[in-house]
């Protein structure tokens, strides 16, 4: 009697689970249709059980069908695999995070001597290195990470070493150079060993010729027109080049990155202690007012959602984008991938829908104040990194933020690039006003503050948790 209780019992939990995944793809399918994505794959991890919805092509121009195995450009989600294979080298006793990079590369120089012989191996993972995000520099041809590490003396220092955190891809880049020179091999022959092989990720690659040996996508970008096209080249930068690899570099696939997550949310598996593994998750560093997260913990950004903390990170790529996010309390994880411009608003809602469908957990929008024409001046001006300018403006009723890869850098490179982002207003957030959120367009939700020196003078503003120097008022 009580077997075919539990018999019954077992029956109703698949059929409700059956249910929700249905439910569920019917939403994936109407995001991607509101926001013209032509390929997209999630994945749900939750009770154990993986549920993949699948939505349209992998190339308009050479359409075929999305699946579970389709390999993505994941771009910035890379740093998680990174930060991992470092701790996987501090377990050993390779590398200390608390000491200072030269030690492991000694031919670290930057711009200032002080900074360059203080900056952590902690700090490349929590981006509290301070750098700016990243060296621009599309006529050097040797992509190692070797040549990339010679030319930081280029970079700009946003911050003193760990005063505030920056995110920084070359910090990053920085951090694979590390392990480079630790392990004696080549970043990514060094990533297959310590982490890909042996979680049995075969479908994780870095290198083009790998990604041609599998079924993948192609990212779509806008031609003049406002119709999609294939972007070139397939991964942001230029094919062959290395430097960039240990921040962005690798391609995916849902099963291999809900794979990737179960190892996250589980006990090691052997390869990292379980208080190690779990300690990712820990704050390092407080974000303010930052749509990525309340902070960052080792590799991933923490954010709490409805009460509950979640690890996340996101990825954009030439024409496509990822999102990997985990709710340890729940033992559940969504990834999302997608294969055009649209696929950043797209993969956003597809998280914020997941954790809601399946868990119940709804993530509030906040709530500008009226304009403040006072406020709205003391902001206005031009801010800059070393790719992008934001030019805050005011038309006395509006306060609006547009964005601007530099000129020289469309110029100088050949390969597609995201269009500029037209005005689009923002507003304050309550409290001491120096906080804000977007509230239309593509950026939508971003939320970011505005940074003062001694004397109250705002002098930056953060935009996806990278600080923004003013240039001009």
């Amino acid at each position: 009697m009580q077997q075919h209780q539990e018999h019954q019992e077992h029956q109703q939990d698949q059929q409700h689970q059956q249910d929700r995944a249905s439910a569920f793809t019917a939403i994936v399918e109407a995001l991607a249709e509101e926001h013209g994505v032509p390929g997209a794959s999630v994945g749900i991890l939750t009770g154990g059980q993986e549920t993949f919805v699948h939505h349209g092509v992998t190339s308009l121009a050479h359409p075929r069908p999305v699946d579970d195995r389709t390999v993505f450009h994941v771009a910035s989600v890379s740093k998680t695999f990174t930060a991992t294979a470092l701790l996987r080298l501090a377990e050993r006793g390779d590398v200390d995070l608390a000491a200072p990079v030269r030690r492991y590369v000694p031919e670290l120089v930057l711009a200032d001597e002080e900074a360059a012989a203080g900056i952590t191996v902690l700090q490349l993972l929590n981006h509290t290195a301070g750098f700016d995000w990243n060296l621009i520099d599309a006529e050097d041809e040797d992509g190692s990470l070797a040549a990339f590490v010679a030319k930081l003396d280029r970079l700009p220092l946003v911050a003193p070493p760990g005063a505030r955190a920056s995110y920084s891809q070359a910090g990053y880049n920085l951090a694979g150079r590390i392990v480079e020179k630790i392990t004696g091999q080549s970043f990514e022959r060094a990533m297959a060993e310590l982490v890909l092989e042996p979680l049995g990720l075969a479908d994780t690659v870095f290198d083009a010729d790998d990604v041609m040996l599998r079924p993948f996508v192609v990212g779509h970008v806008h031609d003049a027109d406002g119709a999609l096209r294939a972007a070139r080249p397939w991964k942001s930068h230029r094919a062959g080049a290395r430097g960039d690899n240990p921040g962005g570099g690798i391609a995916s696939t849902t099963a291999d990155l809900l794979a990737w997550a179960r190892f996250h949310l589980g006990d090691g598996d052997g390869l990292l202690r379980t208080d190690t593994l779990h300690g990712m998750r820990d704050e390092t560093v407080e974000l303010r007012g930052s749509t990525l997260g309340d902070g960052f913990g080792t590799g991933w950004f923490l954010r709490a959602v409805d009460g509950f903390r979640t690890i996340g990170h996101g990825g954009s790529g030439n024409g496509q984008h990822a999102e990997l996010h985990l709710v340890p309390g729940h033992d559940f994880a969504v990834v999302t991938l997608a294969n055009s411009e649209e696929g950043y608003l797209f993969n956003q809602a597809v998280v914020r829908a997941a954790f809601e469908h399946f868990l119940g957990l709804v993530e509030k929008d906040p709530e500008p104040v009226p304009y403040n024409e006072g406020k709205a001046r003391e902001v206005a001006g031009r801010y800059e990194i070393d790719a992008m300018n934001l030019d805050i403006a005011t038309d006395g009723v509006r306060l609006t933020l547009a964005v601007e890869i530099k000129p020289e850098l469309r110029q100088s490179s050949d390969a597609d690039m995201p269009p500029d982002i037209a005005p689009a207003a923002m507003g304050f957030l309550p409290g001491d006003g120096d906080e804000y959120v977007l509230t239309e367009g593509v950026l939508a939700g971003q939320r970011g503050f505005f940074t003062r020196d001694a004397d109250g003078r705002v002098t930056g503003v953060d935009l996806g948790g990278r600080l923004f120097n003013r240039t001009t008022a």
